[in-house]
């Protein structure tokens, strides 16, 4: 059995989404800053890659400010979308170049579960299999860990979720 869930561990480790044997989350890591880009206007999400944080714009010279993980290099992505759908404890699937690069994953693991890399909460792009996501390791907010996906805390994901709704704009900066 140990044998076993060495293997596992190891691949899920590979794959970005290793078991939840992190260090228990502090309390949520946003905080409100300045913000005075004026070409976003309120509600809109800005991912900023290079920093490894996420901003919901509040309008009024601030956003919230989220410290996420974002894609690894050469799985990092730039553009406009939108949330197009929200899910509490959402089953996850891996897409076919996760699933290339470990064919050990489970093609479906259940929302819910320690191995589920989505975490509590999970808020999909159009445009691609992305997403804007909690986690199963949050040692790894801050880093460059996914496949183009935005993780988050489940603490933040859980804040964010309740602040935006499906078609919501968000922009992703390099």
């Amino acid at each position: 059995m140990a044998r076993f869930e060495s293997r596992l561990a190891a691949v899920a480790a590979a794959a970005g989404i290793a078991l939840a044997m992190a260090a228990p989350q502090s309390a949520s890591a946003r905080e409100q800053v300045a913000f005075r880009d004026a070409s976003y206007s309120a509600g809109t999400i800005v991912v900023k890659t290079h920093e490894r944080r996420l901003y919901l714009v509040l309008g009024d010279g601030t956003a919230l400010r989220y410290p996420v993980g974002v894609g690894k290099a050469g799985k990092q992505w730039a553009g406009t979308s939108r949330i197009t759908g929200k899910y509490v404890k959402p089953d996850w699937a891996p897409p076919a170049e996760v699933k290339r690069d470990n064919p050990r994953i489970p093609d479906l693991i259940k929302g819910g579960t320690p191995q589920n890399p989505m975490g509590v909460a999970a808020m999909t792009l159009s445009g691609g299999e992305y997403a804007i996501h909690g986690t199963n390791v949050p040692r790894s907010i801050g880093g460059y860990v996914s496949y183009g996906c935005i993780r988050m805390f489940n603490e933040d994901i859980t804040d964010l979720y309740s602040r935006v709704g499906v078609g919501t704009t968000v922009v992703v900066q390099r």
